[in-house]
């Protein structure tokens, strides 16, 4: 590891993957539905983005909203997608399971961890519904993973910080411990200096307007005018300011 300052930027449609490249993200998370926290992309979107952009690309594998208990459907279809994923070019896996008592799901990560490899694998957020943070984190190095993405169990990462600083600390170098949720242009530099991190996520989501001339308004609360969609510009000073720790 060095101390580059990275930049992942979640997406989850073509358009905010273009804008997150365009402003300079190193890394995209791809996913579908992030309203939902994220769920795993189509094959579609997977093949169109892969061949599309030029920085790494690492699949979100989550099969439903929801908790991150799953039935053995389920774990069927989370392997389904990660062969997918690996088919369709991904640079790398981001996935997470526990057992129902809050504790990571040692006994299946070993298998898609086996299935993902040689590609890296993230633990995502999963981590913030942990019963015990530390033992998850030793948990989580023994499997081999590369990073963990977490909000320190908090509704942001800025709400998280102590304890992130903490994981990090704790995890001295030997997986990356990865900031996410809510962060933006203008608490970036304080959860950087905060929690000593060198990647950050991020959506750096704006609404964008339909281009559609007739609207039916009395479907607007399902089908919304508005969607999200990255922002060049957030993700150009986001990564304007990392460039600062860069070398």
């Amino acid at each position: 590891m060095d101390n580059r300052i990275l930049i992942e930027v979640c997406v989850d449609n073509a358009e905010s993957a273009l804008s997150a490249q365009k402003g300079g993200a190193h890394r995209l998370e791809l996913c579908s539905a992030l309203s939902e926290g994220g769920l795993s992309p189509s094959k579609g979107l997977m093949e169109y983005i892969m061949s599309h952009v030029k920085i790494p690309v690492y699949v979100l594998i989550r099969p439903r909203n929801g908790d991150f208990l799953y039935s053995r459907a389920e774990f069927e279809i989370i392997k389904s997608d990660i062969f997918s994923a690996k088919v369709a070019g991904a640079s790398g896996i981001v996935v997470g399971m526990l057992n129902s008592d809050g504790t990571v799901d040692t006994c299946r990560m070993k298998e898609v961890i086996q299935m993902c490899h040689p590609l890296p694998v993230t633990f995502h957020r999963a981590f913030d519904m942990v019963v015990d943070p530390f033992d998850a984190l030793e948990k989580i190095i023994n499997l081999g993973c590369s990073r963990i993405l977490t909000s320190g169990l908090q509704t942001t990462a800025s709400a998280g910080s102590a304890l992130i600083s903490k994981l990090n600390e704790s995890a001295a170098g030997r997986i990356i411990i990865m900031p996410g949720s809510g962060i933006n242009e203008k608490n970036f530099l304080e959860l950087l200096e905060v929690t000593g991190c060198i990647e950050f996520h991020l959506s750096a989501s704006t609404d964008s307007q339909s281009k559609m001339k007739y609207q039916n308004t009395i479907l607007s609360h399902v089908f919304s005018p508005t969607y999200k969609t990255a922002s060049q510009y957030k993700i150009e000073e986001i990564c304007r300011l990392a460039g600062f720790y860069n070398v």
